[in-house]
């Protein structure tokens, strides 16, 4: 088994999208640890607020039908992919963070994402459920980086999404 943290995302619908996104990972991955879920505005575009937050699951999947597992949840969410253009609201986003301690910098796996340590609302909920896992690349845990980490023009506000499973 392999742990992998997820970040979920929604800003249609996003309390209804949220708790479907962690029915469908329990369901179809494993039982998720769930981190706190935080409002955040859109970053980058014009678009309503966003829910967010992370999940920890240990999986036997292997990282590709991890990812056709994900695609399979966003499907049942609703998700339409507009052609090039990721500056848009989404029913529900599921992004692979990490996988075990795999470096794999190449598409489609690209792990552990990039943008890990770029956005409050992904490390932030990250660094709360799992403070003392370890960035594959640059081997300090994740609570480290977000003591580090300057949120100042990354506001998020918490939200207590009523009923979601707590690892």
């Amino acid at each position: 088994m392999t742990r992998v943290f997820l970040g979920l995302g929604s800003n249609i619908d996003p309390e209804t999208n949220i708790r479907l996104g962690l029915k469908e990972v329990e369901r179809r991955i494993g039982r998720p640890e769930v981190s706190p879920v935080y409002r955040a505005p859109a970053l980058g575009f014009d678009s309503p607020d966003f829910l967010n937050l992370v999940v920890g699951v240990d999986t036997a999947l292997t990282p590709e039908a991890l990812l056709e597992v994900i695609e399979a949840i966003h499907a049942t969410a609703g998700r339409k992919r507009d052609s090039g253009n990721k500056w848009v609201a989404r029913t529900l986003d599921i992004d692979l963070l990490t996988y075990g301690d795999l470096v794999a910098p190449d598409r489609p796996l690209r792990v552990p994402r990039a943008d890990i340590l770029d956005y409050a609302f992904v490390l932030r909920p990250l660094a709360e459920l799992a403070p003392e896992a370890v960035h594959p690349l640059t081997g300090r845990t994740f609570g480290e980086h977000w003591a580090d980490f300057d949120a100042s023009d990354q506001p998020l506000e918490p939200h207590p999404l009523a009923d979601s499973p707590r690892g």
